[in-house]
């Protein structure tokens, strides 16, 4: 049976829709159409019901998929072995959280780079990274949500800690930490609150896994990213919700001080999120275990 159009097979499995297949395969919605009916024919049996929207793999073509992917994967994986030697001259179009990639996914990057690797780096909300990626306009991004489908698959990167905090003034006028700690919500209600939407996702997240509750304020300041947030708790602007590892600075230096200390702090994880398949590419693989090795001192 012709790899080529097991390939095809897969990707149209994994893509749900012949257009996107096409895209990432870099043929023609036709030659999609005209692989997948010569499988058919040759196979005797259906293997897509076409809808509306794309279309959806029949039980045989399930079953199928889940007999040949794992192989079809390796095969390409060893077709690009033969072009080990010159990943480095390959570009990774990454990704993710404005704040996280350029506060730890590119630094940890840095190492690759000065090989030869070369990046091009863009920002954006979960949804639209996921659309991205499965489009092909991204090789691998960061997110902190898991993608629905088959077509991208993801790996856990590591946990953030969100604290509480707000500017040494604002804590002394509170009292302190042991302050809010007895007091709790009531010690924090009326509080001017920064954050990065309307809908006060940091604060509200914080809330719900301390408090066991929603935030009763809304949102005085509110700024593009965390930090400006940082920014602006540590000019007095109010309280705020910002990962440890992007306001641990400040907390050291006494800039912004920790309301709260929680027994069980509030917690994210990151995934790193990829096209099934994909890491049978050299330089992509590369940049996958470097992220994961650097992430283990996160």
């Amino acid at each position: 049976m012709d790899l080529a159009l097991l390939r095809t097979f897969v990707m149209v499995h994994r893509a749900g829709s012949f257009t996107r297949a096409a895209a990432l395969l870099g043929l023609s919605q036709p030659a999609v159409t005209s692989q997948i009916r010569t499988l058919e024919r040759q196979l005797g049996r259906p293997l897509f019901l076409r809808q509306a929207r794309g279309v959806r793999p029949t039980a045989i073509g399930d079953e199928l998929a889940h007999k040949i992917a794992p192989h079809v994967d390796a095969l390409l994986e060893i077709a690009e072995a033969d072009l080990d030697d010159q990943w480095a001259s390959r570009t990774l179009h990454l990704a993710g959280p404005p704040e996280f990639t350029s506060l730890r996914a590119l630094p940890a990057l840095v190492p690759l780079i000065g090989r030869g690797l070369t990046v091009r780096a863009t920002h954006g909300m979960a949804e639209e990274l996921f659309e991205g990626l499965a489009d092909g306009h991204h090789d691998l991004a960061i997110a902190t949500s898991r993608p629905r489908g088959r077509l991208l698959t993801t790996t856990p990167l590591c946990d953030e800690e969100h604290v509480l905090v707000a500017a040494p003034r604002w804590a002394a006028r509170l009292g302190g930490p042991a302050v809010v700690r007895d007091k709790g919500l009531q010690a924090l209600e009326h509080l001017p609150v920064v954050e990065v939407h309307e809908s006060l996702p940091f604060v509200s997240r914080y809330w719900s896994a301390v408090f066991d509750s929603k935030p009763l304020a809304t949102g005085t300041v509110i700024v593009p990213d965390l930090r400006a947030v940082l920014s602006c708790v540590a000019a007095g602007a109010g309280i705020g919700v910002l990962p440890r590892y992007l306001c641990g600075e400040a907390l050291d230096t006494g800039e912004i001080v920790a309301l709260l200390d929680p027994p069980i702090p509030p917690l994210r994880t990151y995934f790193l999120v990829v096209r099934a398949g994909t890491l049978a590419h050299p330089h992509l693989a590369r940049a996958h275990e470097w992220l994961l090795r650097a992430a283990v001192s996160w």
